[in-house]
């Protein structure tokens, strides 16, 4: 099956002779070598560039392995260039293997009548220092798992029901290629285990297995509740009997992001335009493998709910912070303090957007409840509840936006 990841692909086309590293990165599994050596080799192919103009590598391939050598791969790529002026296309995948890459890199800046493009799965492959010696020469492409709208222009038929399929075992694109759920299930649980936790633990020289793994349990059992590296240390003292630190678990975490796995959404004091570094969000990339890492027991609708729609907004290039928003209120002691969550606090340059993700809006009460947080914001930006009833997307007189869950996810430009 062929998924066109078309937004992924404009951003290479439209990346075309701009003298940057094309730089694809993004999850294992999640279409990276697709994109690359399928969909953008095929768009090359198509508007007339010879074979002979493509130097295509996958570098995680055993039989390129001595070209993980940074002269070998130079002097391969210099005996494989065209002498006639025209652009020779250069894709290489998985690119963090090799020696002294960005150097790599950089010397083929140099070459003249050259097109680079690369992908990696590591995040540390666009650290500070990666990009300090970039100096501005890198333009990076996110490949994220499969959106629902590109999940179900796959697998079409009943909405719900594709929407059932998709919070369960998420959008790797391998997915789509099973066809029971024990062979899904099995997949995203050997892909967690064998791949990405070794994966994490072998890159980074990590020694408690153990450890991590309570740690990925922790973050997929709590996504979307506000948490951090003290408080689940105290957990495993209360819980677990054992005494991880917070020193130990924050490094967790930061292997896990560079590894794709998971994001971190920061609170944003909306009022005082600060970020408030108490407690963040955590949400897995893909909510198949959060699933898989929990065996399948943990099915909150709420929960992945909010976590899909994060991964949605992600996807659509928005920036993504949870909100706080400062309110007083009164009773017999007096004037009284009160904290209120916007759930995400949207940005794409100067647009600015405030949701509240809800998954059902049963009464008034409920529907309040879920506008206090925006009513309490005094500016003009758009203020939305998308919640998970199938309902007629509505602007009530307040100003706040109303959408169906399946209506925000199949339309990119509702909001």
């Amino acid at each position: 099956m062929i998924i066109q990841r078309k937004k992924y692909l404009d951003m290479l086309i439209s990346g075309e002779g701009n003298n940057l590293v094309k730089i694809v990165t993004g999850v294992r599994r999640s279409g990276k070598s697709f994109l690359l050596f399928k969909l953008f080799h095929n768009y090359l192919v198509e508007k007339g560039v010879d074979e002979n103009h493509l130097i295509e590598l996958s570098l995680d391939d055993l039989r390129n392995k001595k070209l993980r050598n940074p002269e070998a791969l130079l002097e391969y790529i210099d005996t494989h260039l065209q002498n006639d002026k025209k652009t020779t296309y250069i894709i290489l995948d998985e690119v963090q293997l090799v020696q002294d890459f960005v150097e790599v890199l950089l010397s083929l800046l140099h070459t003249p009548f050259v097109d680079v493009y690369v992908s990696g799965s590591n995040s540390k492959f666009l650290s500070k220092d990666v990009v300090t010696e970039f100096r501005g020469r890198g333009d990076e492409i996110r490949v994220l798992p499969l959106s629902f709208s590109e999940f179900y222009t796959a697998v079409g038929g009943d909405k719900t029901e594709a929407w059932m399929e998709y919070y369960t075992y998420g959008g790797l694109p391998q997915i789509l290629e099973f066809d029971s759920e024990k062979k899904k299930s099995d997949y995203l649980k050997n892909l967690y285990e064998l791949t990405y936790m070794k994966d994490v633990q072998e890159r980074n020289h990590l020694r408690n297995a153990e450890g991590l793994f309570k740690v990925v349990q922790m973050l997929a059992s709590s996504i979307g509740s506000p948490t951090n590296p003290k408080r689940m240390s105290d957990t495993f003292k209360s819980v677990e009997k054992k005494v991880v630190t917070d020193k130990t678990i924050l490094n967790y975490i930061e292997c896990l992001k560079d590894a794709f796995l998971i994001e971190e959404a920061l609170r944003y004091d909306v009022k005082g335009r600060k970020y408030i570094g108490t407690e963040t969000k955590y949400y897995f990339e893909d909510v198949g493998l959060r699933n898989a890492i929990l065996n399948f027991r943990q099915q909150e609708e709420p929960h992945i709910m909010e976590s899909i729609i994060y991964n949605e907004l992600k996807y659509r290039g928005f920036n993504v912070d949870v909100g706080f928003v400062e309110s007083w209120t009164t009773n017999s002691s007096g004037k009284l303090r009160l904290g209120l969550e916007v759930d995400f606090v949207v940005n794409k340059g100067a647009e600015r957007i405030y949701i509240q993700s809800a998954f059902k809006l049963p009464t008034e009460e409920k529907k309040e409840q879920e506008e206090r947080p925006l009513l309490n914001i005094h500016d003009n930006f758009k203020k939305i509840i998308i919640t998970g009833d199938n309902i007629k997307r509505k602007t009530d007189e307040k100003g706040i936006l109303t959408i169906g869950l399946l209506d925000f996810l199949l339309d990119e430009n509702c909001i």
